[in-house]
């Protein structure tokens, strides 16, 4: 039995996993390696070949460096908790009108839980993954912080995960640059994944097609929401559009209608499928909703605490007031956003630090 303890780490095949895994059997702890298998990409009709952390290649990468270094590695299938979780609410929030992120449910809802369960079945104390972020711990409380690595820093997607989770979270690459995860990678004989490239595309639409998804997984979708209206903010029509679920808040480029100026998606109406487009000076506001919070450094957000509030990941945040509504918080922003979409996430920060988060309601 190691003296550190025995860690479950989650290993994709990718660099940053990889690192993550070596860098704590170097530390000293007891590794297990556990690669989980999401989806499998040719169920779902795309064109694509299958990349990323669901292929034969990243598994097999993965196996690899786990024999390498002597650690037991497994795979677990969890495409029916994955699919039955996050890929239904991706569909329904399209249908529902919303754009959602399912990698923060993916993260929050699926992968934590499944390693939880399976580092509890293996005795390991501890879980570990190849996030770029912090976890710190304040009267009792755990909670998430920016990676030294800001271009890198994963912090946004993180802000569902529960106290339980965070206590027995490890993240090796929170103080390295993804250079140094690279060099480590090298220096250790792992050159082919040292240059490895990065996926950036949802695991499940590798095609970056998701209205073509949309149309797979939903029979007759497009016939059922074809012929919707564009209308603009002063509720004229302006053109005829092939379906609101295939439009997301803030595109101006795929709308299939010239209008002779730049025009934005602005509103999305299901209930009568119905497109609102504006001009670009027309998606700004000061204000917007969150619901489904989940506060990390303190117990409540506290009512009118000022933070910077993101509402999409890489974006810099905007300086906000936060007004604690109970089930929501209302955000009041100290200066105009543009483009804030219901169904993605509003992250709360203080400083590096995260206050919690939510999804947008409106």
């Amino acid at each position: 039995m190691s003296k550190k303890g025995k860690v479950l780490v989650a290993m994709s095949g990718g660099i940053d996993s990889t690192a993550t895994a070596l860098l704590l059997h170097e530390e000293g702890y007891e590794v297990i390696g556990i690669t989980m298998k999401t989806w499998d990409y040719a169920n779902s009709g795309g064109n694509k070949k299958e990349t990323g952390c669901c292929s034969l290649d990243s598994i097999n990468d993965a196996r690899k460096v786990a024999v390498d270094c002597g650690f037991h590695h497994f795979i677990v299938d969890i495409r029916e908790e994955f699919g039955n979780y996050v890929i239904d609410n991706f569909v329904d929030e399209y249908i529902a009108g919303r754009t959602p992120n399912p990698c923060v449910l993916c993260n929050t809802h699926i992968k934590w839980e499944a390693m939880i369960r399976r580092a509890d079945a293996l005795d390991c104390e501890f879980i570990a993954t190849g996030h770029y972020a912090k976890i710190k711990q304040q009267d009792g409380r755990y909670y998430i912080s920016k990676a030294v690595d800001l271009n890198k820093d994963q912090s946004y997607v993180l802000w569902g995960l529960s106290q339980a989770c965070m206590a027995r979270s490890r993240f090796p690459l929170a103080n390295l640059t993804k250079p140094e995860v690279r060099q480590i990678a090298h220096d250790r004989g792992y050159t082919d994944l040292a240059k490895k490239g990065e996926s950036y595309e949802i695991c499940f639409v590798p095609d970056n097609d998701y209205r073509g998804f949309l149309r797979r997984q939903v029979n007759g979708l497009e016939e059922r929401v074809a012929g919707g209206k564009f209308l603009n903010t002063a509720g004229d029509v302006i053109g005829e559009h092939h379906g609101y679920p295939f439009y997301t808040i803030g595109q101006r480029k795929g709308l299939g209608v010239a209008f002779g100026m730049p025009m934005y998606v602005k509103e999305i109406i299901p209930e009568t499928n119905t497109v609102v487009l504006g001009k670009e000076d027309e998606l700004y506001r000061n204000t917007t909703t969150v619901g489904q919070i989940n506060s990390m450094k303190y117990e409540t957000i506290p009512n009118g605490l000022e933070a910077v509030t993101q509402i999409r990941y890489n974006s810099g945040g905007t300086f906000s007031t936060l007004h604690n509504k109970g089930n929501e918080v209302e955000v009041e922003f100290h200066a105009n956003v543009k483009g804030v979409a219901p169904g993605q996430s509003a992250v709360f920060y203080e400083g590096d630090d995260v206050i919690g988060g939510g999804i947008i309601h409106r």
